[in-house]
């Protein structure tokens, strides 16, 4: 059995589509309190985060395959959290407009209480010079969904219109590294070779 220890829409519908049978349980991971003077690298915490959902997820289903993931933000050194209202999620566009920033993602499997599998993966993006009225008119059109990604963007809809440029995986991107996943599930077993 495999579970997705969160909610994200947008893992769930990766999975989905990649034809994986799975239940989604949330972590109640206090991600606040992890992340409060943690001294290591966006890599490191991305990792630890991961895997703090899928091990507390995975305490309460030893038998299952837990993947717990993760990603964070970095920009000029600084890394972001989810918006929490519309708000801040334009404060966010304002810093990231006309910047390069990085997406570090993370995912990990618990079983059994064990880290079986991680992988971490960084993308890199160029945000465009962003106008006032244009901010505007995307965070009306995208509305609070938007409030669950870490940059206030979906690549896969209507935040394709920020970027100059993206270098990196797709799934990445979107939250979850998926190949390296599916090539992990392969090899224990949980899914066809």
């Amino acid at each position: 059995m495999l579970i997705l220890a969160s909610t994200s829409a947008a893992r769930q519908a990766m999975l989905r589509q990649a034809g994986l049978d799975f239940a989604a349980i949330p972590s109640g991971v206090d991600e606040a309190a992890l992340k409060q003077g943690f001294a290591g690298t966006p890599e490191e915490l991305a990792l630890a985060l991961a895997a703090a959902k899928a091990r507390a997820v995975a305490a309460a289903h030893p038998a299952a395959l837990v993947l717990g993931a993760d990603q964070l933000l970095v920009c000029d050194g600084a890394v972001f959290d989810k918006p929490a209202d519309l708000v801040e999620a334009a404060a966010h566009l304002r810093r990231l407009a006309g910047r390069t920033h990085q997406l570090v993602t993370a995912a990990c499997v618990a079983t059994g209480g064990e880290i079986a599998w991680s992988h971490v993966e960084r993308a890199t993006l160029s945000v465009r010079e962003l106008s006032e009225a244009f901010i505007v008119r995307y965070l009306a059109a995208e509305g609070e969904e938007i409030l669950g990604c870490v940059g206030a963007y979906r690549l896969e809809g209507l935040g394709a219109q920020l970027f100059t440029c993206v270098e990196g995986d797709y799934f990445t991107i979107l939250g979850l590294s998926l190949l390296p996943l599916l090539g992990f599930l392969r090899g224990a077993g949980a899914l066809a070779a």
